[in-house]
């Protein structure tokens, strides 16, 4: 079974200067988004679905319909007392419609400007070659969702997993990992690492916090239980048995804040969209797609 985005693509390597640009043309109402109401998994979240007239969109090139690149959530369950920090959708829909529009925009990828939800049991899944997941503290995966992940991974699938903060949401993801795929083991990754200077060369292991902890003036997020102790970013890989990266964890970190939260103060987007989230990120997927 082979992905239909599986190839190798040549990347623009555009400025980010260009962001800036473009953020400065963005609505003024793009500069407040609204919060999603919640969905099935509990929580609840602050204030209404933000309005997709309020982003920029575009139109695929007719030519790369069928293989347009197309940002994929996963949707999980959770059991955690904080609140739609918890959840599958934290920072859903405005992250993903943020970093597919800078991916279409930064580099030669066709991209879905909608991005896609769907569960790790849904056919669907052997389409995507990325999926991204965040707030993972207290995601839970049944049997069925470990063994199409493992299948997901096993035939070319990359996954990214962010939002997790302290030794408690750690080890809570790592213990679903070793239920996913039992004969590998995590292998932090040094800043030397390709996926840091694949597209764009980061001088520095990223951390991003989310939008309002920097309000506070505060550069962790020790809200969340077991925030405690080492507050280093540290990234997380796995390796299938022919030592392919097929997913990275993200922890003490929120990389999607940077891209749902890039509209809302000019000195954070500069801080930590501009510094870390959009390089990353990009990097990231051109990491999954050309490995």
């Amino acid at each position: 079974m082979s992905f239909k985005l599986r190839r190798t693509i040549s990347w623009q390597l555009a400025g980010l200067l260009l962001a800036l640009a473009a953020l400065a043309q963005l609505p003024d109402d793009r500069r407040s988004p609204t919060r999603s109401s919640g969905r099935s998994s509990g929580g609840g979240r602050r204030g209404g679905v933000p309005s997709r007239d309020s982003f920029p969109t575009w139109e695929v090139n007719a030519g790369f319909k069928r293989d347009v690149f197309t940002f994929a959530r996963i949707e999980f369950d959770s059991d955690g007392p904080f609140g739609w920090h918890d959840r599958w959708d934290n920072d859903y829909p405005d992250g993903d419609w943020n970093f597919s529009m800078r991916l279409q925009q930064l580099t030669s990828l066709e991209v879905d400007p909608n991005g896609l939800v769907l569960r790790l049991t849904d056919p669907r899944l052997f389409d995507c070659p990325f999926v991204y997941f965040a707030g993972v503290q207290y995601m839970t995966l049944d049997a069925q969702e470990q063994s199409a992940f493992h299948r997901y991974l096993l035939n070319g699938g990359f996954f990214m997993m962010d939002d997790l903060w302290g030794l408690a949401s750690r080890d809570n993801v790592l213990a679903i990992m070793r239920e996913v795929l039992p004969h590998a083991r995590p292998v932090e990754l040094t800043l030397e690492h390709e996926i840091f200077h694949l597209v764009y060369d980061l001088k520095e292991l990223p951390q991003v916090t989310d939008y309002l902890t920097w309000s506070r003036g505060e550069k962790f997020e020790y809200a969340h239980e077991g925030a405690t102790g080492d507050s280093a970013p540290h990234f997380l890989a796995y390796f299938d048995d022919a030592q392919r990266m097929v997913g990275i964890i993200c922890h003490n970190n929120d990389i999607g804040d940077g891209w749902e939260r890039e509209g809302h103060h000019i000195d954070y987007f500069e801080q930590y969209a501009l510094r870390y989230s959009y390089p990353f990120g990009i990097n990231v997927i051109a990491y999954a797609m050309t490995h």
